[in-house]
C-alpha cells in the first residue's frame, strides 16, 4: 500500500496535487481501507449508515494509463460459506435489501488517467424503516475499450477462425443500512490446523453468527508457547460475515517460522473489529496444539 501511495503522488499532474493529497491523507486518517482492482483505486470498501448520517461519497481514481467509463449499477448479493458471492434477484429469508432507501448519483463516471472523483450516496425513504439491516451492493463495471469507427482492425482474407477476447471488470461494495441496537454475537468454532507444505500451514475455523447485523473484522492466529511467548503467525483482513447468514468458513494461512514449534503450546484465534478508532474483540478462542 505504501509503495502504492508514492505511485499515486508521483503520477498526479500538478493541478491534480491537491486532490491526491487529500485522497492519500484519508487513507492514512482511516487506516488504509481501501479497495482495488484493475487500475480503479476506490475509498472507502464498505458504505454503512447508521445514526443520523443521511449522506456519504466513495472515492474512485483511475491509476491507469487509458481512459476509463464507468458505470454504476445496484447488484444483490448472496454470501456462500466460503466467503463467494452469487447473485441474487429476491431476498432470502430474513435477508432485507437496502437499495429502496438510497439513491447515487452520477450512474456514470468518465474517468481519466490520474484523475479522482466522488460517487454520492445518499439515504431517501427511510423513516418507517423496522429495526434491523439492510443491504445492497453497488457495481461498478468497466466498460470495455471501443475504437472510432473506421478504425476496426483490418480482417486478412484467411480460413482460420479469429476470436477476439475483451477483458471486462467490475467490483462492488456493500451498503448497509443499520435501524435499531445491534444484537449480534459472535464465535470461533472447529479450528483445525492442516499442514500445506514444509514452509506454509493453513488453519481452518468456523465462525457463527447470531442476531440481526452484519460483522466486518480482522481474524489474527498467535502462538503461545508453553513458555508464554507469544509469536503472530497468521491474519486476515477485512473479513466479512453478512446477516443474515449464520456461518462463514476462514482459511488462514499460517507463517511456518524456524525454532517455532506448532506441535506444542496453543493458538490463540481472535475476530476483532478494525482499528479505525479502537479494535475490539468480537469472538476469541484457542486451539491446544500436541
Amino acid at each position: 500500500m505504501k509503495n502504492l501511495m508514492m505511485l499515486l503522488l508521483i503520477k498526479f499532474k500538478i493541478t491534480n496535487v491537491f486532490v491526491a493529497f487529500v485522497f492519500i491523507l484519508v487513507l492514512i486518517l482511516y487506516g488504509l481501507s481501501s479497495q482495488a482492482q484493475g487500475d480503479l483505486l476506490l475509498y472507502p470498501k464498505r458504505i454503512v449508515f447508521e445514526g443520523n448520517t443521511r449522506m456519504q461519497v466513495v472515492n474512485l481514481v483511475n491509476t491507469g494509463k487509458d481512459t476509463v467509463i464507468y458505470r454504476i449499477s445496484v447488484v444483490q448479493i448472496r454470501m456462500l460459506e466460503n466467503g463467494t458471492f452469487e447473485t441474487i434477484t429476491e431476498p432470502d429469508s430474513a435477508q432485507q435489501f437496502a437499495d429502496p432507501f438510497f439513491r447515487f448519483f452520477p450512474r456514470q463516471v468518465l474517468l481519466p488517467p490520474n484523475k479522482a472523483q466522488t460517487v454520492k450516496i445518499q439515504l431517501y425513504n427511510t423513516n418507517d424503516l423496522k429495526p434491523g439491516e439492510y443491504r445492497s451492493h453497488i457495481y461498478l463495471r468497466a466498460e470495455p475499450d471501443k475504437k472510432p469507427l473506421g478504425e476496426d482492425d483490418k480482417i486478412k482474407e484467411t480460413q482460420a477462425i479469429a476470436v477476439k477476447v475483451v477483458a471486462v471488470f467490475g467490483i462492488s461494495i456493500p451498503v448497509i443500512i443499520r435501524v435499531g441496537e445491534s444484537t449480534t454475537k459472535l464465535s470461533i468454532t472447529n479450528a483445525q490446523l492442516e499442514t500445506v507444505n514444509n514452509d506454509m500451514d493453513k488453519l481452518k475455523v468456523e465462525v457463527m453468527r447470531t442476531g440481526n447485523m452484519s460483522v466486518y473484522g480482522d481474524i489474527a492466529v498467535n502462538h503461545i508457547s508453553n513458555l508464554g511467548k507469544i509469536t503472530q503467525v497468521g491474519i486476515i483482513k477485512g473479513m466479512a460475515l453478512y446477516a443474515p447468514y449464520e456461518k462463514r468458513i476462514f482459511e488462514i494461512p499460517i507463517k511456518t517460522e524456524q525454532r517455532l514449534n506448532l506441535h506444542q503450546g496453543k493458538l490463540h484465534i481472535t475476530y476483532s473489529t478494525q482499528p479505525d478508532a479502537k479494535s475490539v474483540v468480537l469472538a476469541e478462542t484457542d486451539l491446544l496444539l500436541k
